[in-house]
């Protein structure tokens, strides 16, 4: 049987089994020492979190609780291994990062004999020098995570469990992976000055994209931690903050290392300190001033004040001793210093720039510090190889900073050289031909008979639908964001436990409230997630209605449905009903009625009942509002088939209808294949239903209840 991998990749798989055999026998005899090394790493790793860490995450948890929270707080384990599999897995990790570079190291002649050995220009001192940054920074965004932003998380999150009703019984393994979670992105987070620094000055990634695209790295920041911190605005200030303000410090630091290697014979940045001495000893002075009246003169009653204000339980220690004081003014002249020599070399690179506008290569030449005058007289060559994207948005910061007329040079330039470059690109005989080849190939794709086997039929439809729908997106999307935050603001201000008490409220005298009290959240930000869940399911089941009438004709005019758009209003009316209907059917007697059912034999065998918040909200969800989403699966195909989708297709398209419903059930249910299917079949069975009545309407598909085509409406 021959392989189903090329060549190429047989022979790389190869070179890398023989490089990892190599790299074996070469440390063969230095294995021992290797595993020592790992040995080490895993059991200090062990008994470290045995003994420290796990005392230490749970003193970052309670910092900021109040004791009336701190005391409703608990780390428990769900099962019997959990505390030690944890620690050992943990463990194993820690041991191999402690392990592979010693064996890299002791394999190295091996590497070298295949070549595989980097060879680096760079000293190894500046390696060296890399390597400590990488780990100071790393170690100051961990610390900012752990002694500010964790303690104030772990109490908001607490709170607003506890105010729902909830007790918050973290399991280990989900409270230690969401800590771990988090310490990973700050660290990675802080690593930002040195990766744009690193990538600006190899010009992999240029130091002009680093700085025109600042908004979209500011929206990237903000949504990197919209998907792990908590979604209320205090966290995500807390965590957005300071990741961009590193990005302008990196951009700061990319701009001088840029600067210095584009013209290090022009600046001299111990000239600068030489030249600016007495100002820089100026600044250094007032900056230990500065640090010297803060304690002095009454800035730490001050600041735990402002503390205390706003209901922290950090304090601000004064040094203790003279000694420790002068230390910390010390440490405030180096900042004030560094400060002012970090200000001296930017204004030398702006010196720089200015003196190199129209020297050397046009390409070079950058257009963002160029005034209106000099866009219009910068040579052609300068907009030869800009693309339209890098004018636009230099053209839009000319106009954020009130600069039209810098906006309408650049784009008039740039057409010009558009222009210039469609003349001397006059396609050839073959491109003609290529093009018209592929102008009948995509038009036999999207054009001519558009029967419902057809592809380009299905394709060309939902393009038209879509295009129709884009110019009424803003309120497509601003409704769908209006019911998610009313939703959302109302669960999180209290609607939840609202809800959940009035529930057991409906529950059978022979199941008390007390007994199914205690619903427990196992990860922090359990509720907060159920919260958003549910919101954006009512969420999109009000933008529905909306969506199809925007689209509806669209969809007649493509001949998918027959009926006018009124219609819209008579489906929106009787899917509401039937979801009403079947919930208020579910709330008063099927939710109540499995709760109790479910309880019974655990009470009679004298259990403690401790439900997790996805699972019991989920149950209700899915006796309540999902027997009206029941009852409107087949009223949504009768409805159908009066807007023209036939019975014929509905029962040939089953398979897709199982998919998508498989979809959805795995993007807005708890991650588990029970609850997966728990919705797919009930919803396939509602289905199957909606096919039987169509079978009985349409006397088994031979008479849809649409109407004819062309006929009067």
């Amino acid at each position: 049987m021959s392989s189903a991998l090329d060549e190429d990749t047989q022979q790389t798989i190869a070179a890398g089994r023989e490089t990892a055999g190599a790299m074996l026998r070469a440390a063969q005899k230095d294995l021992q020492k290797v595993f020592i090394v790992f040995l080490v790493g895993f059991l200090g790793t062990f008994y470290a979190l045995r003994l420290y860490v796990w005392g230490f995450f749970r003193g970052v948890t309670k910092a900021q609780m109040d004791a009336s929270v701190s005391g409703n707080v608990s780390i428990i384990a769900q099962t019997p291994f959990d505390v030690i599999l944890l620690q050992a897995k943990i463990g194993l990790v820690v041991g191999i990062l402690f392990a592979v570079p010693p064996f890299i190291y002791v394999s190295r002649d091996a590497l070298k004999a295949r070549g595989a050995w980097p060879k680096s220009p760079v000293a190894p001192w500046k390696l060296a020098l890399i390597g400590l940054t990488m780990v100071v920074l790393f170690a100051a965004g961990v610390a900012y995570g752990y002694f500010v932003f964790f303690p104030f998380t772990f109490a908001f999150l607490a709170q607003n469990a506890l105010s729902a009703g909830f007790t918050p019984s973290y399991s280990i393994v989900k409270w230690a992976q969401f800590i771990f979670l988090l310490t990973l992105s700050f660290g990675l987070a802080s690593q930002l000055p040195l990766a744009m620094t690193g990538l600006s000055y190899a010009e992999i990634v240029p130091y002009e994209l680093f700085r025109d695209k600042w908004r979209h790295a500011v929206v990237g920041i903000f949504a990197f931690g919209a998907l792990f911190t908590p979604p209320d605005p205090f966290t995500q200030i807390m965590w957005a903050v300071p990741v961009i303000s590193l990005y302008a410090f990196s951009l700061y630091l990319a701009r001088v290392v840029v600067t210095a290697k584009r013209g290090s014979e022009k600046m001299d940045v111990k000239a600068t300190a030489a030249h600016h001495w007495n100002h820089l000893a100026g600044v250094g002075v007032v900056g230990g001033l500065l640090v010297y009246a803060f304690y002095e003169y009454g800035g730490v009653e001050l600041v735990n004040d402002g503390l205390a204000a706003v209901g922290s339980d950090y304090v601000f220690l004064d040094p203790g001793s003279q000694l420790a004081l002068g230390a910390f003014v010390v440490a405030g002249g180096v900042v004030g210093l560094a400060f002012g020599l970090a200000y001296l070399v930017y204004r030398d690179i702006e010196r720089i720039e200015r003196t190199e506008v129209g020297v050397g290569d046009p390409s070079k030449l950058d257009l963002s510090a160029l005034d209106v005058a000099g866009v219009r007289a910068a040579p052609p060559e300068v907009f030869a190889d800009r693309d339209e994207d890098e004018i636009m948005g230099l053209a839009s910061a000319a106009i954020d900073d009130g600069d039209k007329a810098k906006a309408q040079a650049l784009i008039d330039r740039f057409d010009e050289a558009e222009a210039d470059r469609e003349a001397e690109d006059e396609p050839g005989e073959l491109e003609d031909r290529t093009t018209r080849a592929g102008g009948a190939f995509f038009a036999e794709l999207t054009e001519g008979e558009t029967d419902e086997d057809d592809i380009g039929g299905y394709y060309t439809d939902i393009a038209f639908i879509v295009d129709s729908l884009t110019s009424r997106a803003f309120w497509v999307v601003g409704w769908f964001m209006l019911v998610l935050a009313v939703t959302f603001g109302w669960l999180y201000t209290g609607g939840i436990r609202d809800v959940y008490e009035d529930f057991l409220g409906r529950l059978p005298a022979v199941v008390t409230p007390e007994e199914v009290l205690n619903v427990v959240a196992l990860h922090p930000m359990e509720a907060l997630i159920f919260e958003v869940k549910f919101s954006t399911i009512l969420a999109v089941l009000a933008t529905l209605p909306l969506l199809a009438y925007f689209a509806w004709p669209a969809l007649r005019e493509r001949n998918i449905i027959r009926q006018r758009r009124r219609t819209v209003f008579l489906w929106t009316g009787a899917l509401a009903g039937g979801l009403l209907g079947g919930f208020a059917l579910g709330y008063s007697y099927v939710a109540p009625t499995v709760i109790t059912f479910l309880v019974e034999d655990a009470l009679a065998a004298n259990m403690i009942i401790s439900y997790r918040i996805t699972n019991f909200f989920w149950l209700i969800f899915f006796t309540t509002a999902g027997i009206g989403l029941l009852a409107d699966v087949p009223i949504l195909m009768v409805l159908l088939n009066t807007a023209g989708v036939s019975y014929r297709m509905m029962r040939k398209r089953w398979r897709e209808v199982t998919v998508f419903i498989l979809a959805i059930s795995a993007v807005f249910t708890p991650a588990s294949i029970t609850t997966m299917f728990m919705v797919t079949l009930p919803l396939m069975a509602a289905y199957g239903v909606g096919l039987g009545v169509l079978f009985v309407l349409t006397v088994g598909g031979r008479r849809d209840l649409s109407p004819a085509r062309g006929a009067a409406e």
